[in-house]
């Protein structure tokens, strides 16, 4: 597996270097960059591993759960369950991954296509570092798992492992990382166009409406919610700022070593220069 996920970034980042990148306001390393999106990955499927090594409720626990037990700021979406939200929300995600190929019908952006696929993936593989470690490391029972109606929530969905995966978002993160991601990358290629204000309030608006569906659909308290927002929106947006040429703040993303539990995991960090 880890060959195929080497072999399809070496073909992104040969990809982006097939073409030039002087109408372009970024500035992508393969050195730097290809690195960063591996341990994305890598890192993105650690932890959906550990994720799923969560100890599940037993019976007797999930029927005990307290929708009282809950913080008072989440209260209120406990024990939701709606079906249709879970497959609207699903359908915007995976609808929305191809958002970023709307950018293509500008002609500057068009030329740099391959620089802005190699962007995408390195955001989205920062996004899926942060959800899945961040849910594997902090497991918290989903609203749905507080409904009594075991005609619609059987005990079996229960005492899994994903009922603890309610922090954080990962539908919401998403879909708010991708559509920040496709608003900044139009903002700094078309400084001057009047449809600015209009794609931003779009990427604002299409992540907010996945949030409220994952909160109807018993998935995601608001907290998580909010979080998961907050999160695409900084990932989104952040990832092509530190690649701007323009760059003037000294910021920049480079791959490091991060220990945890006595091993060397590869990953990302961000610096200042002064």
């Amino acid at each position: 597996m880890k060959k195929y996920i080497y072999t399809l970034v070496l073909s992104v980042f040969t990809f982006t270097h097939s073409f030039a990148q002087s109408s372009s306001p970024y500035k992508t390393s393969f050195k730097v960059d290809a690195p960063v999106t591996v341990a994305g990955m890598g890192l993105s499927g650690l932890g959906l591993y550990l994720m799923q090594q969560k100890d599940p409720f037993t019976d007797i626990e999930a029927e005990n759960l307290n929708r009282n037990d809950v913080n008072g700021f989440d209260r209120f979406s406990a024990g939701n369950h709606s079906k249709s939200a879970k497959k609207a929300s699903d359908m915007v995600l995976y609808s929305s991954l191809a958002a970023p190929a709307l950018l293509l019908f500008d002609k500057d952006i068009s030329q740099n296509g391959g620089q802005l696929l190699a962007l995408y993936v390195e955001t989205m593989s920062i996004t899926g570092t942060l959800f899945t470690l961040g849910s594997a490391a902090f497991p918290r029972a989903r609203p749905l798992t507080y409904s009594k109606n075991r005609n619609e929530v059987p005990l079996s969905e229960l005492t899994r492992a994903n009922a603890q995966n309610s922090f954080f978002a990962g539908h919401t993160a998403a879909v708010s990382t991708i559509s920040f991601f496709t608003a900044k990358v139009f903002h700094d290629y078309n400084p001057d166009s009047p449809a600015r204000p209009f794609v931003w309030a779009g990427a604002a608006i299409v992540p907010a409406a996945v949030g409220y569906l994952r909160l109807e659909a018993g998935k995601h308290f608001l907290s998580d919610n909010l979080i998961g927002y907050g999160v695409g929106a900084a990932v989104g947006i952040l990832v092509p700022q530190l690649h701007k040429k323009s760059n003037a703040s000294g910021l920049s993303i480079t791959p490091s070593v991060i220990p945890v539990l006595g091993q060397n995991l590869d990953g990302v960090s961000l610096r200042y220069k002064f």
